[in-house]
């Protein structure tokens, strides 16, 4: 399995200041169709729908994290505040609304994105809803090689893959399935580093935030989440679901 090179778009996601004005420059690919521009559309979509719907109530919850002097509230202040820098241009008129973003995702999926159909299934709208179209999606997944299809898709690997029997043969089913499928997209070359948005995101959304300045998401998997006698277990179900590879940067 090929792992393709990141796109200089999508790494322009990881280092834009400026995500409406990056999401702003992906338009005329998006109106031509373009997979890829209109996929990164909707992450910007939902990095920032957060911020977006409510600015002032955003920054206000901010500052109660921060006076609260929890331990992780330092963390998470940095991470929300990152957010609202990078999505600053971004208003309520916006309307970055949980189903906008559905909408935006199904668009890339028709326009042949396979990250954005993972993400479609994830969140529980798949494309179409049976049992084949799972089973060959999550193959489609693996034969892409795709870091961007393989993080989408990782939530619907997890628990709520349990007791689904065209899942049954996949690496799916518990949690430690999910971090796996996240963590080979890490190594397939998806930005995990501590700044990347997948580490801003779970802290300023959920909490979860590393404790360790600069942690990047593999190290604070294996620190925080994975008891020591489960690390052999989900190396190789990492190394399963990269075709026996150890890493490809």
């Amino acid at each position: 399995m090929q792992v393709p090179a990141r796109s200089a778009l999508r790494e322009q996601f990881d280092t834009a200041s400026d995500l409406y004005a990056y999401a702003q420059s992906l338009e005329p690919a998006a109106r031509e169709r373009d997979a890829d521009a209109i996929w990164m559309i909707s992450r910007v979509y939902d990095y920032c729908s957060g911020f977006a719907a409510a600015p002032a109530a955003f920054e206000r919850d901010t500052r109660v994290i921060g006076e609260m002097e929890m331990r992780g509230s330092a963390a998470m202040v940095a991470a929300r505040e990152r957010i609202r820098q990078r999505c600053a241009r971004f208003v309520p008129q916006d309307e970055l609304t949980p189903r906008m973003i559905v909408l935006k995702r199904v668009e890339a999926a028709e326009a042949g994105s396979v990250a954005a159909e993972a993400s479609l299934l994830a969140s529980g709208e798949p494309l179409k809803d049976t049992p084949e179209y799972k089973r060959d999606l999550v193959e489609r997944v693996k034969e892409s090689g795709d870091p961007e299809a393989y993080s989408a898709l990782s939530p619907a690997m997890g628990v709520a893959a349990s007791g689904k029997i065209e899942l049954a043969d996949q690496v799916a089913g518990t949690q430690f399935s999910e971090l796996a499928w996240q963590l080979a997209a890490c190594r397939q070359g998806l930005d995990c580093s501590s700044d990347s948005a997948l580490m801003t995101s779970y802290c300023a959304n959920g909490g979860i935030c590393s404790r360790v300045p600069g942690q990047d998401f593999e190290r604070f998997v294996f620190d925080a989440a994975i008891p020591r006698q489960g690390v052999d277990v989900i190396n190789d179900m990492v190394v399963s679901l990269m075709g026996g590879k150890r890493e490809s940067k």
